[in-house]
């Protein structure tokens, strides 16, 4: 099994910036790719940013390029975050990280039911 912590959520005001981190433990072995997902009340969870194993991928959804950057660590991998700037009241939700092993080492997905586990979430709130 492999544990996902999320941690970093919070209030902020619109413009403001929020670090959401996401810690992998357990049985990470061999290459998986780590994604960022949100949900927001009453919508269906949604894809905000991924990142292959070696780092060298990215994907962001449309509503958050260029005011949001995925990155992981280089050497342990194991951690990977998500800087949010330009923070906007629809940026709120709920945020989940989740780590897919089923991708080589360059890949990364959008699709949700593509990743094997999932953090319990982290609240991120933009007040106007």
């Amino acid at each position: 099994q492999v544990q996902l912590v999320e941690s970093g959520g919070g209030l902020v005001q619109a413009g403001g910036s929020l670090r959401l981190s996401c810690a992998a433990s357990g049985r990470t072995f061999g290459t998986y790719a780590m994604g960022w997902f949100r949900q927001a009340p009453g919508k269906e969870r949604e894809f905000v940013a991924g990142i292959s194993w070696s780092g060298g991928n990215t994907n962001y959804a449309v509503s958050v390029k260029g005011r949001f950057t995925i990155s992981r660590e280089d050497n342990a991998k194991n951690t990977v975050y998500l800087q949010m700037n330009s923070l906007q009241p629809e940026d709120t939700a709920v945020y989940y990280c989740a780590a897919d092993f089923s991708r080589g080492p360059w890949d990364v997905t959008p699709r949700p039911y593509d990743y094997d586990y999932w953090g319990q979430g982290t609240q991120v709130t933009v007040s106007s």
